[in-house]
C-alpha cells in the first residue's frame, strides 16, 4: 500500500481529493521514459508529470517554449508503459492551450497516448479553455506563480506572489481555476505563507515546487532530485536525494519519505 492506495489499484482523480481530506501528503515527480516510469511507479510516487520541462532537462533547450504537443505525446506513451498505479499528468505546451478546441485537440492527444490528466499554465482567459476541457471529460491540473511558458514575459525565472497585492491576486486566481473545474493545482515559486493561504482557501489539493511545505503535495524535477546537471542553475528549492538514498530508487523513496513525514522541503529550500 502507497500512500492509502493498495498497490494493485490505481491512482484516480477523484482520489486526490480523498487525500487532501484525509491529511495524506502527494508525492509526484517528472518522468519521460518507461524505465524511469517503472522506477517511480515501483517506489510509490503518486503522480508522474510528462512535463514540458523535457525541454531543459532532455532536448537541452533554454526554455520550454520550443516543446511540442508531439513531444509530449511522445514521452506520455514511453511514461504509460511504464505505469501500473501512479497517476500520470501531462503538460499542455506552449501555445497548445491558446483556445479551447486548440486545448482540446492537444488533450485528446495526450490521453490517448495514456495520460489521465493534462496540466496548463496560468488563469485569466486559460479558465474558458478549463471548463471547455472539463464539460469534455478532460481532467485539468491548473498551474500558478511563476509559470515558466510565461517566461519572456516575466523576465526570467522570478519567484512570485511576494508583495500584497501579487499575493491577494494569486489568491483569487487560485480560486477561480478551483470554480473552473480544475481538479488540481501546481504553485510553483510562491513564497511559503501565500502558498499555504491558498492550500487552505481550496478544496482541491496544491502541489509545490518552490512554494512551502504547507502545501498538499510535492513535486520535482527528476533530474533535479538526482542532482543531475541540467546546465542550467539549479533552483533554491532543488534537492538532491540521490546522495541519501545511494540510487535511483533509494532517490526516490527517500524523496516520498521526506514529503509524506513533512521534512521536505525546510526553510532551506523555501521562500519567504
Amino acid at each position: 500500500m502507497y500512500n492509502g492506495i493498495p498497490a494493485d489499484k490505481p491512482w484516480t482523480v477523484p482520489a486526490l481529493r480523498e487525500a487532501k481530506q484525509e491529511g495524506r501528503k502527494l508525492v509526484m515527480l517528472t518522468c519521460y521514459d518507461a524505465g524511469f516510469a517503472r522506477t517511480l511507479d515501483s517506489a510509490g510516487i503518486d503522480l508522474v508529470l510528462v512535463g514540458d520541462s523535457l525541454g531543459m532537462v532532455v532536448q537541452g533547450c533554454d526554455s520550454t517554449l520550443p516543446v511540442t504537443v508531439e513531444d509530449i505525446a511522445y514521452h506520455t506513451a514511453c511514461v504509460a508503459r511504464g505505469l501500473s498505479q501512479a497517476l500520470l499528468v501531462s503538460d499542455l505546451p506552449f501555445a497548445a492551450d491558446a483556445d479551447p478546441q486548440r486545448a482540446l485537440d492537444a488533450s485528446v492527444a495526450l490521453l490517448q497516448a495514456g495520460a489521465g490528466m493534462v496540466k496548463l499554465e496560468g488563469a485569466g482567459h486559460k479558465l474558458e479553455v478549463i471548463r471547455y476541457l472539463v464539460e469534455r471529460e478532460i481532467p485539468v491540473c491548473a498551474h500558478l506563480g511563476l509559470t515558466p511558458q510565461s517566461v519572456l514575459r516575466l523576465g526570467g525565472f522570478k519567484v512570485q506572489g511576494r508583495d500584497e497585492a501579487a499575493a491577494a491576486h494569486l489568491r483569487e486566481q487560485a480560486r477561480e481555476v478551483e470554480a473552473a473545474g480544475a481538479s488540481l493545482l501546481v504553485l510553483e515559486c510562491v513564497p511559503t505563507a501565500v502558498a499555504a493561504a491558498i492550500t487552505a482557501d481550496l478544496s482541491i489539493p496544491t502541489i509545490g515546487i518552490g512554494a512551502g511545505p504547507e502545501c498538499d503535495g510535492q513535486v520535482l524535477v527528476l533530474h533535479d532530485m538526482l542532482g543531475l546537471d541540467s546546465g542550467h542553475r539549479r533552483p533554491r528549492f532543488v534537492k538532491d536525494f540521490l546522495a541519501e538514498g545511494g540510487s535511483v530508487a533509494g532517490a526516490c523513496l527517500a524523496y516520498a519519505d521526506a514529503v509524506r513525514e513533512g521534512r521536505f522541503p525546510d526553510a532551506a529550500h523555501s521562500y519567504a
